[in-house]
């Protein structure tokens, strides 16, 4: 397979599952440096409190978005079902609370797009909003699926890449630091969360792209936690919700 860099150098922020978390996004932006661009992997909003205020730091930074699960659901579209009762709550309160701007924003996002030999998604490339990937076996059957050799995706919460070798899948395991260098095998890569990891870490996750050199570094960054929970609880949404922050579970 041969694969071409991006035309453009560029360091490219990959942020995911953002879940209305507007404590956790500010700190995560005021981290970055300097950075050229900001992809989301769609959950923009659900589960927190500031569904407004998260879509407008995004547009704020002229954010290239894909469309996840629970923003489809908080546009009106079909899904709340597939929810379990917690989540299903706080997305019902979200479609009822954001602005005809916020919803707006939201139902324009596509579930899929290509950007610098990147494919960007929020589940799967063969399932853009539903399907998780959460081992191998599941990585190398949606890899085809894909137009572009490597691969950026959220849903699970978790930080992980998934790596092409031969006709073998490997699993990195990554933590705050961990860098790979992209080559001409398949990958797909999953910054973890900024709203609400579940990796056991309650530090926001997400992930930079360097272009020029060619390689991907996972990042963790610390935010007002107690902030953000309490929040939560002034909206009157599940206290699961604020509580499970802390535990980043």
């Amino acid at each position: 397979m041969t694969v071409v860099y991006a035309d453009i150098s560029m360091r490219i922020a990959v942020v995911s599952d953002i879940h209305s978390n507007l404590p956790a996004l500010e700190a995560v932006v005021a981290s970055l440096g300097d950075v050229d661009r900001l992809w989301i992997l769609g959950d923009i909003v659900g589960y927190g409190a500031e569904p407004d205020g998260v879509v407008e730091r995004l547009r704020d930074n002229d954010a290239v978005a894909v469309r996840g699960n629970h923003d489809h659901v908080a546009t009106g579209a079909e899904g709340a079902d597939w929810f379990n009762v917690t989540a299903r709550s706080a997305i019902e309160w979200t479609a009822d609370t954001i602005s005809p701007s916020t919803r707006g924003w939201l139902s324009d996002l596509p579930i899929r797009r290509e950007e610098q030999g990147f494919t960007l998604v929020h589940g799967s490339p063969r399932d853009p909003l539903w399907e998780y990937i959460d081992d191998p076996a599941v990585a190398g059957a949606v890899m085809p699926a894909m137009t572009t050799a490597w691969g950026l995706f959220g849903h699970t919460h978790r930080p992980r890449a998934f790596v092409e070798d031969n006709a073998a899948i490997g699993e990195i395991r990554v933590t705050d630091g961990t860098t790979l260098a992209l080559g001409e095998s398949r990958v797909l890569l999953n910054p973890g969360s900024v709203g609400q990891p579940r990796d056991g870490d309650p530090r926001a996750a997400y992930l930079v792209l360097d272009t020029e050199q060619g390689r991907v570094t996972w990042h963790r960054v610390a935010y007002d936690v107690a902030l953000a929970a309490r929040r939560i609880r002034a909206a009157g949404l599940p206290e699961r919700l604020a509580g499970r922050l802390a535990l980043g579970v």
